[in-house]
Order: C-alpha cells, then sequence, then structure tokens
C-alpha cells in the first residue's frame, strides 16, 4: 500500500473536508453489455491481493495496508467505527457501553454479553488484560497505542475499567482504529504460547471473535477465511472467502473482468480506474477515506535548506492539474494539512498559492549543481509515480533539472532518524492514519524523529501544539500544529483520496461494507449476492 502511519509498507499508513459519500456510480446489470458473471449460488466470495500482505495476520504485529481485510473480519476490538458514513463516528462492538473522565484518563468499558472467541472459550473482562498485555509484549508497531496504560481493573465478568498514566484524548480512536487493540482468547495466548507469546501460531490460526476464522495462510499465495458458526452477531451471507494473491494488475483486472472475482478494493491504476468509470457492466464506487497524497521536502540538501526556496518549489506546483490527472473519479485536492474527514474544514489550512514564478526567479541565480534535484516515490504505488513524473515535468518548466527515482519502502523507512542524505530533495506517496484523532497523523509525521518523518523536518511550535491538543482534544491546538508544519515548506497534501472498487454488479451492500477509517477493506459479512 501506499505508505501510511503504520504503513510501514503500511500501514504506512489519510481527511478533513466532510464530503458526502459519493457513489462514483453503480453500472447497472440493466445496462449495455449484460452482467459479466452470475451471481455465486456456493456462497463462496472470491476477492484477491495485489500483494501479499507482508505481514502475518496478527493483529498486534499486523502494520500495513493490504491485509486488513484479513485482520477487520478475524479480530474485533472494544469499539469500531460506523460503516457506509463519511466521518469517523464510534460505535459499540465487544463493549456495548463506555465513558471516559474528563481529564481523559479514565475509561470504563461495560461488555457483551455471550460472545465465544473462535477456539469456543466465551470472551470476559480478563480477555481486555490478557490482550492488552500481550500487544505490549510483542511491542510491535501498534505497541504504542497501550503503552500509556496504568492499570486495567475488573469489576465482574463483563466490567471493565482502564487508566492512563497521562491525559490522552485520543485513546479511544485507539481503541476503535483499525490498527487498534483486537480481543484475544486468553486461553488460546496460554495453550499457544510457545516462546514467542503464540506469534509463530498466530501465522496461520487466529484467537479473534470475529464474524470469520482463518483457514489458510500461505505467504505469497492465498489467503482463505470461513464464517464462524458461533458469531454474536448477523452472520455472514458468504461462508468462505478465497483470496489468492495475484501480483499482476493485468491479471487481476482480467480475472475480474472474466467473473472470477467479485471486486477489486484498492491499487488500480488510474487508466484502469478511467476504463471502469466508463462501463456500464460493473458497478464502480468512490467511497470516503482517511488518505492523502502528500508531498514531502528535504530540508538538509541543496537549494532546499532555506525555508523560503522549499516554500517557493512547493508553490511551482500545480496541485488542480495534478489531481485531475491522477485521481480522477477518486480524489479532489487536499485543503487542509490533515488527512480528509479528521478535521473540521476551518481548521489547518494550507495556504500555498500556486505561483511558479517565484522558482523561476529563484532557479535563475542558483549554480547548475543546485538546480539537479530528484523526485523520489515509492516503488510499489504506481499513482505516486505518475505524481512523480508529473511534478518532474512542472519544475522543469520552471528551472530545474528534476530526475524521478523509485524507492523500496524499507529504505525509505530507513531515512527516519538520520540526516536524510540518502533521501531524494523531494518524495511523494500516499498514506492515511492509524487512528482518526489528529494526534495519530500530526506527531508521526511531524514530531522529531517519528515514524513518517522521512526528511526529519520539525519546528517547537508543531511538537507544543501537539502535546497540548494530545491531553485536550481540541482542535485549535491541532490546527495549529497543522498551519505550523506547512510555515516549514516541507510539507504538502496534495490530493484527499478515495477508495475506488469495482464489484460485479450482483455483490451487494458494498457501501454499507466500507468503513472511512479502514482503507483496501471491507467487513465482510455486510455483502451478500
Amino acid at each position: 500500500m501506499s505508505t501510511s502511519p503504520r504503513r510501514r509498507g503500511f500501514a504506512l499508513l489519510a481527511a478533513a473536508a466532510a464530503t458526502a459519500l459519493t457513489l462514483a456510480g453503480c453500472g447497472g446489470s440493466d445496462s449495455g453489455g449484460g452482467t459479466p458473471n452470475a451471481a455465486p449460488t456456493d456462497k463462496v466470495l472470491h476477492l484477491s491481493f495485489l500483494q501479499d500482505p507482508g505481514q502475518p495476520p496478527d493483529p498486534d504485529i499486523f502494520y500495513a495496508g493490504q491485509g486488513l481485510l484479513l485482520t477487520t473480519n478475524l479480530y474485533e476490538g472494544l469499539l469500531q467505527y460506523k460503516g457506509g458514513t463519511n466521518k469517523p463516528e464510534l460505535e459499540p462492538l465487544l463493549a456495548t457501553a463506555w465513558t471516559k473522565s474528563p481529564d481523559n484518563k479514565v475509561f470504563t468499558f461495560k461488555l457483551r454479553d455471550g460472545v465465544k472467541f473462535h477456539d469456543g472459550t466465551p470472551f470476559t473482562s480478563d480477555a481486555v488484560k490478557a490482550s492488552f498485555d500481550r500487544r505490549l509484549a510483542v511491542n510491535q508497531g501498534p505497541a504504542y497505542m497501550v503503552q500509556g496504560i496504568d492499570s486495567i481493573t475488573t469489576q465482574g465478568p463483563l466490567d471493565v475499567t482502564v487508566t492512563l498514566k497521562e491525559p490522552n484524548s485520543a485513546f479511544l480512536d485507539y481503541i476503535a482504529a483499525p490498527y487498534g487493540p483486537r480481543m484475544l482468547s486468553p486461553e488460546g495466548l496460554k495453550k499457544n504460547a510457545g516462546t514467542d507469546n503464540a506469534e509463530n501460531y498466530l501465522t496461520t490460526h487466529d484467537l479473534g471473535t470475529g464474524p470469520y476464522t482463518l483457514t489458510d495462510a500461505q505467504v505469497g499465495s492465498h489467503y482463505g477465511m470461513a464464517a464462524f458458526p458461533d458469531y454474536w452477531g448477523d452472520k455472514p451471507y458468504f461462508q468462505t472467502i478465497d483470496l489468492p494473491v495475484i501480483t499482476d494488475a493485468s491479471a487481476q483486472q482480467l480475472q475480474f473482468n472474466n467473473g472470477q472475482i467479485a471486486a477489486i478494493l484498492h491499487d488500480l491504476p488510474s487508466s484502469a480506474v478511467e476504463s471502469y468509470l466508463n462501463d456500464s457492466k460493473y458497478s464502480h464506487y468512490s467511497l470516503p477515506t482517511m488518505m492523502s497524497n502528500f508531498l514531502y521536502v528535504n530540508p538538509h540538501k541543496g537549494l532546499f535548506t532555506d525555508q523560503t526556496n522549499r516554500t517557493a518549489v512547493l508553490q511551482a506546483i500545480d496541485v488542480d492539474a495534478l489531481v485531475k490527472q491522477t485521481f480522477f473519479g477518486r480524489g479532489k485536492v487536499a485543503e487542509q494539512a490533515y488527512p480528509p474527514n479528521m478535521l473540521d474544514p476551518q481548521y489547518a489550512k494550507q495556504d500555498i498559492p500556486h505561483d511558479p514564478s517565484k522558482l523561476t526567479a529563484l532557479a535563475a541565480t542558483l549554480p547548475p549543481d543546485q538546480k539537479n534535484i530528484t523526485v523520489g516515490y515509492d516503488s510499489s504505488a504506481p499513482d505516486s509515480q505518475l505524481i512523480a513524473n508529473l511534478i518532474q515535468t512542472q519544475l522543469a518548466s520552471a528551472g530545474l533539472t528534476a530526475k524521478v527515482q523509485s524507492y523500496p519502502t524499507s529504505e525509505i523507512f530507513g531515512w527516519v532518524g538520520t540526516d536524510a542524505s540518502s533521501a531524494p530533495e523531494l518524495y511523494t506517496g500516499t498514506g492515511w492514519p492509524d487512528a482518526p484523532s489528529p494526534y495519530t497523523w500530526g506527531h508521526i509525521s511531524w514530531d522529531p524523529g517519528a515514524g513518517l518523518n522521512y526528511m526529519g523536518c520539525t519546528a517547537p511550535p508543531i511538537t507544543t501544539a501537539l502535546a497540548e491538543a494530545l491531553v485536550t482534544g481540541a482542535p485549535e491546538s491541532f490546527s495549529t500544529a497543522g498551519e505550523e508544519a506547512v510555515k516549514t515548506g516541507c510539507w504538502y497534501n496534495l490530493a484527499d483520496v478515495d477508495d475506488f472498487v469495482v464489484a460485479q454488479p450482483w455483490l451487494k451492500g458494498v457501501e454499507d461494507a466500507h468503513v472511512v477509517t479502514n482503507p483496501n477493506s471491507l467487513r465482510l459479512f455486510k455483502l451478500s449476492a
């Protein structure tokens, strides 16, 4: 996946303007050409991954993009976000009710009765502590969400209180987020603990409460799920989920066009998006997310060590043209420094007017070696490659000689915490936050040494504002942090990007199965034929 706060491929994991849930259209089965394939009668849903998830579907390890389809259907947390909305709205899941103290330190949860784990054991308050403790012990990317817990106390089998060491206005967002702590069977964890906290076991098995169980996990080849017969909620229509890994985008589209797979959920190149938008044989949806396409500027190299120069380069970029050519039918020009659907539209406004004359004047004064720059992108992201190519052309018109270069995700993350000397002058990528709280984007992107601050650009006012906002949750403080990030000239949020989904016309429930916080994924039990 394009990069994103977790997204370490990512989870790396982006939005702010509250745009209405948009159906880019449903190509109806009655219009030209007929249906490409009849609805299945065996209740098997055939989908696919374009890339292997890259990490086991262990909810305390998984921190990527492709693979959320597994973890969010196998496991459940105490809370979740509603499906079918264009802004994140908390709702009950394994907790039926909750409260928080005014200082954002004490949280109480009333747990759902009658829930079973996939190993047949009952879900009770003991599972909350066991699951949080296991996440801490595994200590992978998502562990930070529970590191601030001071104590967990139970009041009988269905009541639990979580007390934090310090106030954290983002805690409920952590609990409900797709990368948040999931509930795992305490007995299953003990039985399969081994010497690695059951990490090996959870590579090919699961211990969740979700509507589906894991039946197959062949890395690089195939994954499968089956409906859990004792699921506490609505029973899934599809009893089996078939998930081959199809690493060639053209092959994936061919199988979809032939009716062999029911839908393509993500990573369609722009050319394919245009094709499906104009093909009435299929249903297509442009669904709201918190994904952003962004541009980072390296403040440690050449002309970019000067803030005024960095801003001049950003002003030379025609964002309207970039978005129209790359994200038509599934995105719009970003107006805020944060991802879409994260803050109300009046906050964290970007003010970078398009004016290439500033860079043209600057370029005329530069020595030849400073006119040569590199525009980098994640090698797994075709949209980012297109953006990089367009930026190259625009900067050339203003007097810079830019080359475009791809970088593997592992190398991109290797820039974090360094002097960024091995990084390009500019880097474009797509990502989304771990959770809807603006802190999960601002901190990880702009604070010193944070996981997505690839170029090491920050400023004291950013850190101060984010620290204040974490305690209070005040949108004004988050807004200040975003405005200060823009002032550095290191950051430009280019586009708010939707999930573009194409589906066979017989597949029902796609809109309700989509969650604004969960890109590249659907709640499969909401789907039917």
